[in-house]
């Protein structure tokens, strides 16, 4: 991940990635992003500026993960991982709104999961 973020120009600093349940990360999708459903990742950029090394927290549904990868026919570990990278990819710039930047963010995903596993 660290080469992703010198890649991007943007230096990794710190990433904590915080492992709760469903409930645990609705009522942070409440609180601060006012948004009342579920979801499977919500990322924080802590960074002091955008020049700044990232320093940045993960917070991940480890329920939501378990049901999609269920959903999606994937091993759990490997949609963790998609997870992971798809939270790195929001804290460089990368968007998922729009249907093209959705396609951008899959082919991200996708590229680094490679990477990773070494497929």
């Amino acid at each position: 991940m660290a080469s992703t973020a010198h890649a991007s120009r943007r230096p990794l600093g710190s990433l904590n990635i915080i492992f709760c349940d469903d409930d645990h990360l609705l009522g942070i999708n409440r609180d601060f992003l006012q948004h009342d459903y579920y979801t499977d990742i919500i990322t924080f950029d802590l960074s002091p500026s955008s020049k700044a090394p990232l320093e940045a927290e993960l917070y991940i549904s480890v329920e939501r993960v378990k049901e999609n990868a269920a959903s999606l026919g994937q091993p759990f570990y490997r949609e963790l991982h998609r997870v992971i990278f798809h939270g790195l990819l929001h804290l460089l710039g990368y968007k998922d709104k729009q249907k093209k930047d959705q396609a951008l963010m899959r082919q991200m995903e996708e590229k680094l999961l490679g990477e990773y596993f070494g497929l």
